[in-house]
């Protein structure tokens, strides 16, 4: 982190679609030149201007122009942040520039990232760097995947308290969802299968649940590939396709954490099965173009209730819940990614530099702030 800077956080990507929610949250939540010092980034002064004024966000917001394709530019935003909140993507394509400048010159930056061939890269090439200049790198700092990871860790220190130790096996069960998909989640997704199309060898890091633990292997997991009843839930459940992320980065958590849940960890996620419904984030044809999404009154909709089951050796079981009040995609993520670069920069300014998880980097702390700020709500239901 850079202890010194200018402002808190910088939102680049302020003029898209999800980082304009970012930039109407903060200043809505927590006006600017208050508490929370930001400042909104992006490559058109012209559109920052717009964004601003359509937001209604007074005339003195601090805007930064900074180009994924002019280093300089990223530098010089980099130096005036103590975070960098990143809404430009596919990451893949454009995220790695800004992780370089953040790493380089120790500032924190968190994103929205959902595609782990690109994380996996990540890890690979900056984890080592990171740690050694004081930069917090954070992935995945939206509904990829902070309600899963904390959920698992909040299930997990509810099975401490309640069974006297943490369990080898997490079910993760989304039980009800309401929400639609932005042009950014399509074109990421389009992006990592072109990605596999021109190297194969990505399927295989796509379906271990292990990628993003380099140097370690824990035991075959549960697959969640087929419908089948599961009575912690009463209801049939089946494959649910934020899984294939969710499940890499709740395993990085155990591992950077020290493998508190045992290197025998097992977890899975399904989604109940509603008949007759569509699948939820179906990609098709029609998926929004980038810079579309919900309309405010779709996200202010739509939610999210997921449980989540942890189970002693001995079969005894806690079942905790995590709720979200607006479309997980976009009016929910927007808020827990302000949130958790304010708990970082706050909350958790001690922590050492690498490339982390929401949860292993800032745990309890982010649950009490998105409870407090961002409509979460963690509850203990058995």
């Amino acid at each position: 982190m850079n202890p010194n800077a200018e402002f808190d956080l910088i939102v680049y990507g302020a003029t898209g679609y999800t980082g304009r929610l970012v930039a109407e949250y903060l200043g809505q939540r927590y006006g600017v030149g208050g508490e929370v010092k930001w400042a909104m980034a992006g490559r058109s002064a012209a559109k920052l201007e717009q964004v601003r004024d359509e937001l209604g966000l007074p005339k003195d917001t601090p805007l930064i122009v900074a180009d994924a394709d002019d280093p300089a530019s990223l530098a010089a935003m980099v130096a005036r942040g103590k975070a960098i909140v990143t809404t430009v993507g596919p990451y893949q394509l454009y995220g790695e520039p800004l992780v370089a400048a953040c790493v380089k010159a120790g500032a924190d930056c968190l994103d929205l990232c959902g595609e782990p061939n690109w994380m996996a890269h990540v890890i690979g090439a900056y984890d080592a760097a990171a740690k050694a200049s004081g930069a917090r790198i954070v992935h995945s700092a939206g509904f990829d995947s902070i309600p899963f990871e904390l959920g698992v860790c909040f299930a997990q220190e509810t099975a401490k308290a309640r069974l006297g130790a943490y369990v080898p096996r997490v079910k993760g069960r989304l039980r009800a969802m309401a929400g639609g998909m932005s042009g950014g989640t399509a074109a990421s997704g389009a992006a990592t299968m072109a990605a596999i199309q021109k190297d194969p060898s990505l399927i295989a890091l796509m379906m271990n649940p292990f990628a993003l633990t380099p140097g370690f292997t824990g035991p075959p997991q549960p697959p969640g590939n087929a419908v089948e009843h599961d009575e912690d839930v009463g209801a049939d459940v089946g494959p649910f396709m934020m899984a294939a992320i969710n499940t890499k980065n709740v395993h990085r958590s155990n591992a950077l954490q020290g493998h508190p849940w045992g290197t025998d960890f097992a977890y899975d996620e399904m989604a109940v099965v509603t008949p007759g419904a569509p699948e939820v984030f179906a990609m098709g044809a029609d998926a929004p173009k980038p810079g579309e999404g919900p309309s405010k009154a779709e996200r202010e909709a739509g939610f999210y209730d997921v449980a989540f089951i942890a189970v002693a050796p001995d079969g005894r079981k806690v079942k905790v819940s995590v709720k979200g009040d607006r479309d997980p995609g976009y009016g929910s993520t927007s808020k827990m990614l302000a949130e958790a670069a304010i708990c970082l920069v706050t909350d958790a300014k001690t922590a050492p530099g690498g490339v982390w998880t929401p949860g292993a980097v800032m745990g309890s702390k982010l649950i009490e702030r998105l409870q407090a700020n961002a409509g979460l709500t963690f509850a203990v239901e058995g």
